[in-house]
C-alpha cells in the first residue's frame, strides 16, 4: 500500500504477496497519480524497494556510442534528480522493538530532514492505516476464523474498505477547529482536495465512476 502522510489519503493497493513484481506494479499506479516525481518516500528496510523505485521513476540513460569496437553499452535507469529515499529499520529482540535505525538511500540526509519538517524518518502513518484497515475489515483480524477462504473475496473486500475510507472514514487528526469546540470533520479525500464534505458509503457505491458530460 501507498499512501500520502499529509492528507493520509491512500493512492494504491496492491493485493498479493510481497514480491519485486508486486512492488513495481504498485508504483507504477501511484505514479500515474502524482504530478511528478515524489520529493519523499520512505519504507521500512525491504531490499527490493530500491530497485523498485529505480525502475518506476528513474530516467533511461541511453551511453553514447564511442565509435569502439564491441558490444555497446546498454540503457540504463538513474535516480531523477529530487528524489530522495529513506528507509526506517526496526531491531526486535524477543518480539520487542529494541532500536529503530534510519538511513537515507537515495539524496541527501539535510534535504530528508527539511522536507521532513523537524520530525523523524518514520513509517507510522502507514502502520496506524494497517490497524484502521484490520479494525475496518473483519478479514484482516488477527488469529480468528473470519479470514478469506477464496482470494478474489479478499481483493474485493480489500479494495471496497480501503477505498472508501478515502472518502467516507473522518480522520480525527485531520479535523479543522472552525470555533469553540466546533470542528469541520475531515477525510483524506477533503484533505487531499478531491471532495467538500465527508462522504455516505451511499454516495460512495452510486456515484458513476465515469462522469458523462
Amino acid at each position: 500500500m501507498a499512501l500520502d502522510p499529509d492528507s493520509r489519503l491512500v493512492l494504491s493497493v496492491v493485493v498479493g504477496k510481497r514480491s519485486r513484481d508486486n512492488a513495481e506494479t504498485l508504483l507504477q499506479d501511484v505514479k500515474k497519480r502524482l504530478a511528478g516525481v515524489p520529493e519523499l518516500i520512505t519504507t521500512d528496510e525491504w531490499s527490493s524497494y530500491p530497485e523498485a523505485i529505480k525502475e518506476v521513476f528513474g530516467l533511461e540513460v541511453t551511453p553514447p556510442r564511442t565509435g569502439r569496437q564491441g558490444r555497446p553499452r546498454k540503457p540504463y535507469k538513474q535516480i531523477p534528480a529530487g528524489l530522495n529515499y529513506a528507509t526506517v529499520y526496526k531491531r526486535r529482540e524477543k518480539g520487542r522493538v529494541v532500536e529503530v535505525v534510519t538511513s537515507v538511500v537515495m539524496g541527501l540526509l539535510t534535504v530528508v530532514l527539511a522536507l521532513l519538517g523537524g520530525k523523524k524518518i518514520n513509517t507510522s502513518y502507514v502502520e496506524r492505516h494497517n490497524a484502521t484497515d484490520r479494525h475496518r475489515n473483519a478479514r484482516k483480524a488477527r488469529k480468528t476464523y473470519r479470514f478469506s477462504k477464496d482470494i478474489s473475496m479478499h481483493e474485493s473486500m480489500t479494495y471496497l474498505t480501503t477505498y472508501s475510507y478515502n472518502f467516507c472514514w473522518p480522520v480525527r487528526t485531520l479535523r479543522k477547529k472552525i470555533g469553540y469546540r466546533r470542528y469541520q470533520h475531515r477525510t483524506p479525500a477533503v484533505a487531499a482536495g478531491l471532495a467538500d464534505h465527508v462522504w455516505t458509503l451511499h454516495e460512495w457505491l452510486t456515484l458513476p465512476v465515469c462522469q458523462r458530460l
